[in-house]
């Protein structure tokens, strides 16, 4: 059964979906962990440190992610791991710009066509075009019905 390529795709999909989800879930606990420790050192409260606490969090992701894709894991699992990085780059946008809907939906629509062309240049698999694609697109419903 699971040498049929079809049967295959469509487990390496729900896995995505499925494990991404999780791992979303683990950021955020992580992200809560970041934001309570940079409070921990700056009690202060600045103008300057809600900011301040995102950008530090995206930067320690994407360095997280460096290893993720630098290593030697399987597609499949840095394919899930892909949802973290989008999501977080994509929430901060938003973040960042709320307010300014049509801004935030250029913003995140042109990193997103840039990622795809990454993947398209470097004959990547599906698995990660799907996981983009997921990610942006459960955003992109949850801004929707949010408003």
């Amino acid at each position: 059964m699971f040498k049929n390529p079809y049967v295959k795709n469509i487990l390496y999909a729900l896995a995505v979906a499925f494990f991404g989800f999780v791992l979303l879930n683990l950021t955020f606990i992580f992200d809560f962990f970041i934001h309570s420790l940079i409070a921990l050192f700056f009690p202060s409260i600045n103008r300057w440190l809600p900011q301040m606490k995102h950008i530090i969090f995206v930067i320690t992701i994407i360095l997280i992610s460096l290893l993720v894709f630098k290593s030697k894991l399987r597609e499949l699992f840095k394919a899930i791991y892909l949802t973290v990085p989008l999501m977080v780059i994509f929430s901060d946008i938003e973040i960042f710009l709320y307010g300014y809907p049509i801004l935030t939906y250029s913003v995140n629509c042109l990193i997103l066509l840039i990622i795809v062309f990454y993947f398209y240049i470097n004959k990547k698999s599906w698995i990660y075009y799907y996981s983009a694609i997921l990610v942006a697109s459960v955003l992109l419903i949850m801004n929707l019905f949010s408003k």
